[in-house]
């Protein structure tokens, strides 16, 4: 029998996972601030950043999937970004940092997701790729970051490339969520180098049963839902009140 935290959970998990990939993004920010939310917020660092890596496989993986079968991945685009921030996302989720430090940056990263979120326009102009040197140097910042703090960064690289006109918002969303899945990945096996990994299969299987429908849902429907804009308010909310937990936490309140 599921308590009802755990019902809240799932809910929460379903519905960040569709609405991150219907834009091409695994979650992991957003599955950082449910579970930072409840009683797994006191876990170790590494515990929430390996949940968060696992789910972000499900759903960047589907998110890609829906996005390439429809023509809207370019690997000259993703592959500069790639290069650089998958051995970095290695890097990262090698190192060991718990504590007050990744309360800290966790908590400046959700509180940078929100604001993202709240201000994001998924609409472009015209684009041109980016200088390889420049788009080398952007992934493999967001990759060593993305490794340190448990997520894929496509909340950081989304707005970066819709910025500078490096994509439309569909190849943006499809090279997003490449570069989620393999930083996921990559910090999962970092993380695995440094004996840090100590999943529970059935509590993974639990909420990838949940992410996984909710990524299939909006990978092909969700920028249709007329009241996208609703949740993504609300998530907004979600990320700011964990980013507020983490923070309090570090002050002893």
């Amino acid at each position: 029998m599921l308590s009802s935290e755990m019902w809240l959970i799932l809910a929460g998990l379903f519905i960040v996972a569709a609405l991150y990939s219907s834009v091409g993004h695994g979650g992991g920010s957003g599955y950082l601030a449910i579970l930072s939310l409840t009683s797994y917020g006191s876990a170790e660092a590494v515990w929430l950043k390996q949940y968060a890596w696992s789910l972000n496989l499900i759903v960047a993986g589907l998110a890609f999937w829906h996005y390439y079968k429809a023509g809207h991945h370019d690997w000259s685009r993703s592959l500069p970004f790639i290069v650089a921030s998958v051995p970095l996302a290695a890097l990262g989720g090698y190192m060991s940092v718990g504590g007050d430090v990744y309360d800290l940056l966790l908590s400046a990263a959700l509180v940078v997701a929100a604001w993202r979120l709240f201000v994001g326009k998924w609409e472009s102009g015209g684009v041109e790729l980016p200088e390889k040197s420049k788009a080398v140097a952007v992934g493999g910042g967001i990759g060593l970051a993305s490794g340190v703090v448990g997520i894929g960064g496509g909340i950081f690289l989304s707005p970066v490339m819709m910025l500078n006109n490096w994509a439309t918002a569909k190849q943006t969303a499809a090279t997003a969520a490449l570069f989620i899945w393999l930083n996921s990945l990559a910090g999962l096996i970092g993380s695995g180098l440094s004996g840090q990994v100590g999943l529970d299969l059935d509590l993974l299987g639990s909420f990838g049963v949940v992410v996984m429908l909710g990524g299939v849902l909006g990978s092909r429907y969700g920028s249709k839902i007329s009241s996208q804009n609703g949740i993504r308010g609300l998530l907004v909310l979600v990320l700011c009140a964990a980013a507020a937990r983490r923070l309090l936490s570090v002050m002893g309140i």
